[in-house]
């Protein structure tokens, strides 16, 4: 613990006088009675409140000192930790476009794979994640990292807004997607790298084919799993008419073979979601895999913890006047 204000200590010196005054004012404070013997006061004992005479006066250099301690702003000091810890290093790759909205899965395919990726994270609390999200184009959401109430907080925000307001090129540009989340995970020293691929359509857009992506990964040592979303057949999808939403049966176009051929090339598997319980078995299968240690540090932030002392403070000098003011109280 440090103190940002040490110069107010100088306030301590101020109980020496204190002490000095106490001594000198309580002998000629102190009631007497001249007698002509002590003969009857030989076995006169003290009470126990002559054992609590001087308990204010403690109590006030007490609650004194812990004033000083409060003005003087003691805080915690920021530090870094660092400890080992086996996990595995992961990017989850997500499918924001616009289809996602479709409510085959409830409460839609976006929610409920943002939903199951909250769960997912929040059980591992040793791997490193990150998060990419994609549409016609793709970008990191969350680089990798262990600061897992950080990522929880970036997946929360996602959802398909940013394509339907043209924010984001809308499509699925898987490869792109793949790509982006490789290029976070290629310099990874972990003995398992993992990239999670979440979509529910075929690619159409993106310069990088979903094949060229999957054999970068591969070089790199990377799996990708993928999971295609969505019911067989059709999903009903949202649609806002005349300012009310309407509920229009879309069909579901999801290549699974191109799916399949990712997962194939990288050493992996391709999973089929029709429901939210599928979507856990994917995250399940990476408990499977081998784990690297790898070292952490952590960083604790600094804050005031002038509480205590100021609590303290005002305990001690209650206590002494309340004791002044009943059983120790005085009457001239």
């Amino acid at each position: 613990m440090e103190f940002y204000n040490p110069f107010y200590f100088l306030l301590l010196l101020l109980i020496i006088p204190y002490v000095i005054w106490y001594v000198m004012n309580h002998r000629k404070s102190t009631p007497s009675l001249k007698v002509s013997t002590l003969a009857g006061f030989v076995h006169y004992r003290r009470t126990w409140r002559t054992w609590l005479t001087h308990v204010p006066f403690l109590l006030t250099i007490v609650g004194f000192t812990a004033m000083v301690c409060a003005l003087a702003r003691p805080q915690t000091a920021n530090s870094w930790s660092n400890t080992s810890v086996e996990g595995i290093d992961i990017m989850l790759c997500m499918d924001v476009s616009t289809s996602m909205l479709a409510e085959d899965l409830k409460p839609n395919r976006v929610q409920a794979a943002r939903d199951v990726a909250m769960e997912f994270i929040n059980g591992r609390q040793n791997d490193n994640i990150g998060l990419t999200v994609f549409a016609g184009e793709a970008y990191t959401q969350c680089p990798m990292t262990m600061d897992h109430a950080a990522l929880l907080n970036l997946l929360s925000g996602m959802d398909c807004n940013m394509a339907m307001r043209g924010m984001l090129e809308d499509g699925t540009a898987i490869g792109m997607g793949i790509a982006n989340a490789v290029s976070r995970l290629k310099d990874s020293k972990a003995k398992s790298k993992v990239v999670i691929l979440l979509t529910d359509g075929t690619n159409n857009r993106g310069d990088i084919s979903p094949g060229m992506a999957a054999d970068i990964a591969k070089s790199f040592g990377i799996r990708v799993y993928t999971v295609a979303v969505g019911t067989n057949g059709t999903a009903p999808y949202p649609m806002m008419v005349g300012g009310r939403k309407e509920y229009v049966n879309v069909p579901v176009e999801i290549d699974t073979k191109t799916l399949s051929m990712i997962a194939e090339k990288t050493d992996a598997k391709t999973y089929r979601a029709t429901n939210t319980d599928k979507l856990f078995q994917v995250y399940e299968e990476i408990d499977k895999l081998e784990r690297t240690k790898m070292n952490v540090r952590k960083f604790s932030k600094r804050y005031e913890a002038y509480q205590t002392f100021a609590m303290v403070s005002l305990l001690a000098f209650a206590v002494a006047l309340l004791l002044k003011a009943t059983i120790l109280k005085r009457i001239p």
